[in-house]
Formats: structure tokens, sequence, C-alpha cells
């Protein structure tokens, strides 16, 4: 059965935790999918860890379109959500309308993600009102932040965290179906978590969400040295994968790959025939 975004209202409503991570390809939506998770984000987190970014501001609508097509195509349960880009929703609900559509129509995405509180909230009701699903971002922006000053924890000064409560209300009114919470102190998160009938979604803001999101190639161990503190790490991916390349190169260097057994047999008549030009005088010849 497909989760839609009512259902993660009701999973709230019955207290029961949203477990979410993010996918940019098939084969790894395939796994997410079947894995049970309710939500899978394709995340602008795509510049980071799949092109080598430094950031997510790179990314651009046609990459995230591309990366949307691959994993709805691997779904078949979850809710799919798409981050909307830098600059595809900032400027206009025009802008943001038409961005989100095709992340819609062309990627095949259930909803999009926006980041942003006050500043963007009569934009988040125009998208609404035309029937487009919206999850909130408020706490650490990543698109923002050159803007924040570098990755930090938000929300620690009494104004901080006011206004941080403030925003997530105003996305709830606007009518938003989550918000993520990224970086925000656990007690923040607790506060906003329990004056929001809508989900939670926590990236390091602690356990009192009412889910939690993670980066795949974090989860997986397929990111370069530690990860980061609110991640944690369930399999070692980046080793078992340098050892197999290890293994395959030297298997082809020592003759040890491909064997017969890897091979494909010729036809014993035509291997005779072509034996047999071979024979014949002047065969082989240009």
């Amino acid at each position: 059965m497909r989760v839609r975004t009512r259902t993660l209202t009701e999973m709230k409503q019955e207290a029961r935790r949203i477990p979410c991570v993010t996918a940019y390809d098939y084969p790894t939506a395939r796994l997410a999918d079947a894995a049970g998770f309710p939500l899978i984000l394709v995340g602008d987190s795509l510049g980071n860890v799949v092109l080598g970014h430094d950031s997510t501001i790179a990314v651009t609508l046609d990459a995230m379109v591309h990366h949307t097509q691959a994993v709805a195509r691997g779904v078949e349960h979850a809710l799919v959500v798409a981050d909307m880009p830098f600059m595809t929703y900032q400027a206009s609900a025009e802008d943001a309308l038409r961005n989100a559509a095709r992340l819609m129509q062309e990627g095949g995405a259930h909803a999009v993600k926006v980041e942003g509180g006050e500043s963007i909230a009569i934009t988040i009701e125009r998208m609404t009102a035309a029937g487009v699903p919206v999850m909130g971002h408020l706490g650490l922006t990543p698109q923002s932040v050159h803007q924040l000053g570098g990755f930090r924890v938000q929300g620690r000064s009494l104004a901080d965290a006011k206004r941080l409560i403030a925003d997530a209300l105003r996305l709830q009114q606007a009518g938003v179906f989550a918000v993520v919470l990224e970086t925000v102190p656990a007690e923040l998160s607790r506060i906003v978590t329990e004056r929001l009938a809508i989900p939670t979604i926590g990236i390091g803001a602690g356990p009192h969400c009412d889910g939690e999101i993670q980066v795949l190639h974090e989860i997986l161990g397929l990111i370069e040295g530690r990860p980061r503190k609110h991640a944690k790490t369930y399999a070692l991916l980046n080793a078992l994968i340098a050892d197999a390349f290890a293994a395959y190169a030297a298997d082809v260097r020592e003759r040890r790959f491909p064997t017969e057994a890897n091979s494909f047999d010729l036809d014993e008549g035509v291997l005779e025939a072509l034996r047999a030009e071979e024979d014949a005088p002047g065969g082989g010849d240009g």
C-alpha cells in the first residue's frame, strides 16, 4: 500500500516513530523501499555525497529531476519527497509552482521539500492550494549555509529558539504536511514537536521528534572520515568496496578472472568452419 502524507500524520497521532532515509538512484531506492521506510527523500545532499560538491548550492533542478526519476522508478510503497534546490522557489510563487511541477510530473515525486519559515510561508500557501504537497525544513538549512556562517547548531539563543517555534507554527498554518528539524537542540525539538499537529522529522535534532532522517551514505559508511555527530554508521561499505575492487583488479592481472566458467561457447560447427578457413591457402589474410 502506498504511503500518503496523511499516513505520516496518523503515525504521529499513534506515537509510531517515522524512520526516513535519503536515496539518489534506482538500486538504493529499491532497497530502502523494501526495508519499509515510509518516506524516502531525494535530497539535494546529492551535491555533497554523489556529485562531489562542498555544499548543496550547486545542485540544479535538472539534476534533481534526473535523480528523482531514478528513485521513483525503484519505489512501490514509500512517499517520495524531492528537495527543491537553491533559488528554484525563493524568487516567486510562480517559480516555485513551475519547478515543483517539474519534480512531480517529470521526476515522479509525490511531494517536495523547501527550506525556510515565515519568509516563504506565502509561497507554500500558493503551492499547497495548487495541490502540491510540501514538506518544510527549519534549523540548519544547508542552502543558506553561507548566510548562517557554516554548519552550526541553530536555535540556541532565546530569540532564535522563539523564531524557530514561530516559523514551525507558521509552516503548519501554510499547509506543510511535516517539518524537518536539522541540527537543533533536543529540548527545542521536543517543544516544537509537542506544539505541532503535523510530524517533525529530525536530523541532528535529538530523540524527541516524531521521526528521523539520515543520509544514506553516512548510514552505510560510504563517506570518508568520521560520520557527523548526529549520524550513526550501520555498515562499513567503503572498506568492503575497496577490498572488492582490489581483489577484482588482482584477479584480472593474474589471469584468474575471467575463466572458462565466465565465458560463452561458440557452436562447434561454426568453430570448425572458422578453423578450416584459417587452414586454407591464404586463409586469415587481410
